[in-house]
């Protein structure tokens, strides 16, 4: 809100608010991570891809046993488990192209956290969660266990080598972390650790840009990331499917949405399965939008009961994925607008800190296919397109997004690993289709599924939806929560929208266009979360 209040764009603001939380949401928010960002500029739309990458001495069976079998955590904890991030090249590049404001003024907000900020009950809680990892590590628990235990709710945090390393940023761009003596204490941190990267598996990643996913579903123009996230193939499919089957003629809240979502998804999921980095992959994204496939994977739907995921199977060319992500979506006045998705992959990455750089790293490797046909950390079955392999991009669920009609505009996206597309597939039907509120459409109850295994999760409640389920022949397990969805808007008469999960403690606010002429850092008008602002 500040940066926009200083006239900023939508990009300098989600830049700004990804550094921030690289400061005060240590369990997601990252400098030693990756993920994605889709932009609209004016008329101009893109997807930047700043994934983390395999390190140049990564092999294909690297997390296995001399019997095949898979290494108890060494995907997920330690320096093995750690990709190479993306995180600093990708903010620096995001705002090269489509930022307004100077860089050290984008960065300054998380320069100023780092020099001191308030712990929140949320912070706290996942440290106590994650205390057993962080402990692990002598530099991780000096850091954020002292003394043994997370500190005080309330209590001031200060982090001044981060903040140092984020004055460096500002000044010298990525290379204040990818080269020279903080890129050389980055790797030495993880091969203290087990690990094989390099200072010149650091020193040469880039961000890349790569064409949106743009389709069309439901009257609106959608645009979503395309490989190596997964997240943009499964949410076209689905609408496409849904367009199909009728979805929308069905009322809402029925059971009848609920299965035919359940449906589409198991169909979907299955095609994930042959995806991965843009070179490897064994399905191309026209091969599974293609119109001919998606009347095929209609017409297999039984309205009145559920397919069993055996008898599922992914495309085929002829006859013969810690749920710990964090999302932020902006849209400013002029409509330009930004959703961004960015992930250590579990709670606290690797658990791994650099003692120099007061940085955590992710775990990123396990979402490689570290044993092809065997599920991940997050119930995945994945194949050979996503095996480890060196420099390649491991298959991501982040589905970040943006969808338009005239000068209304929605940028959405959501934390919760293989369940992000779902989650935000039905928060977007619910704005799209039936024209919800934004803080209505995200507090609507939801479920999940993923092709394997075949059941569907159902948030607690709504016990006769379940029921109904059942009777068609889904399998239910009953889960607290799937996912959280943050989403902003610019209606057609251009008032702006904001709604943030009441799932997490995420908020929501719309700065007042009055404020955008006063100077200083304003005092926005919240929406009723924004006293929960993590």
């Amino acid at each position: 809100m500040e940066v926009l209040a200083s006239g900023g764009n939508a990009t300098d603001a989600a830049v700004a608010t990804a550094l921030a939380l690289a400061v005060v949401h240590p369990v997601a928010g990252n400098l030693g991570g990756g993920g994605f960002a889709v932009v609209r500029m004016g008329e101009t739309v893109a997807a930047l891809d700043f994934r983390e990458t395999a390190p140049s001495a990564a092999w294909r069976e690297m997390y296995l046993d001399a019997s095949g079998a898979p290494r108890p955590e060494a995907s997920l904890v330690g320096g093995l488990a750690v990709g190479v991030p993306g995180s600093p090249g990708g903010y620096f590049e995001l705002h090269r192209r489509f930022g307004r404001l100077p860089w050290e003024q984008v960065v300054a907000p998380a320069i100023r956290l780092a020099e001191g900020f308030t712990v929140t009950s949320r912070l706290a809680s996942d440290l106590e969660s994650e205390k057993a990892l962080l402990a692990r590590f002598a530099a991780s628990a000096r850091v954020w266990l002292p003394g043994g235990t997370p500190p005080r709710v309330g209590s001031t945090m200060r982090l001044p080598r981060l903040a140092a390393v984020l004055r460096a940023y500002a000044a010298e761009g990525p290379g204040a972390v990818t080269a020279g003596t903080r890129a050389e204490a980055l790797v030495a941190a993880v091969r203290a650790h087990g690990g094989i990267m390099t200072v010149a598996d650091v020193a040469s990643y880039r961000p890349v840009w790569r064409e949106p996913l743009r389709f069309r579903a439901f009257g609106w123009e959608l645009a979503g990331m395309p490989l190596p996230s997964s997240g943009g193939i499964i949410m076209a499919q689905t609408l496409g499917l849904l367009e199909r089957v009728g979805w929308a003629r069905q009322p809402a809240g029925s059971v009848q949405r609920l299965h035919l979502l359940a449906e589409s998804w198991r169909r979907a999921f299955a095609d994930r399965f042959l995806l991965g980095d843009p070179a490897s992959t064994r399905a191309a994204t026209e091969h599974l939008l293609a119109s001919a496939w998606l009347d095929r994977r209609a017409a297999e739907i039984d309205p009145n009961h559920a397919s069993p995921s055996t008898m599922v199977r992914p495309w085929t060319p002829g006859p013969e994925e810690a749920p710990e992500t964090t999302h932020l979506s902006v849209v400013d006045g002029e409509g330009n607008a930004v959703a961004l998705t960015t992930t250590l992959n579990g709670s606290f990455g690797s658990g791994l800190l650099v003692p120099e750089l007061e940085i955590l790293l992710n775990n990123e490797m396990d979402d490689f296919a570290t044993a092809p046909g065997r599920a991940n950390q997050y119930g995945l079955v994945q194949g050979e397109a996503n095996a480890v392999a060196p420099g390649r991009r491991m298959l991501s669920s982040m589905t970040p997004t943006l969808a338009w009609r005239g000068v209304e505009i929605v940028a959405i996206g959501s934390p919760g690993g293989s369940r992000i597309p779902t989650a935000t597939t039905q928060v977007l039907l619910a704005v799209l289709v039936d024209g919800a509120p934004l803080e209505v459409a995200v507090a609507q109850p939801r479920i999940h599924h993923q092709w394997m295994p075949d059941e569907v999760l159902c948030e607690d409640g709504e016990a006769s939806l379940q029921a109904a389920l059942i009777r068609l022949g889904h399998r239910v397990q009953v889960r607290p929560r799937l996912g959280e969805v943050h989403a902003v808007r610019r209606r057609g008469n251009g008032s702006l929208e904001a709604g943030a999960d009441p799932r997490g403690p995420g908020t929501a606010a719309v700065l007042p266009a009055r404020l955008l002429e006063s100077a200083g850092r304003p005092n926005p008008i919240p929406s009723r979360r924004s006293e929960r602002l993590e």
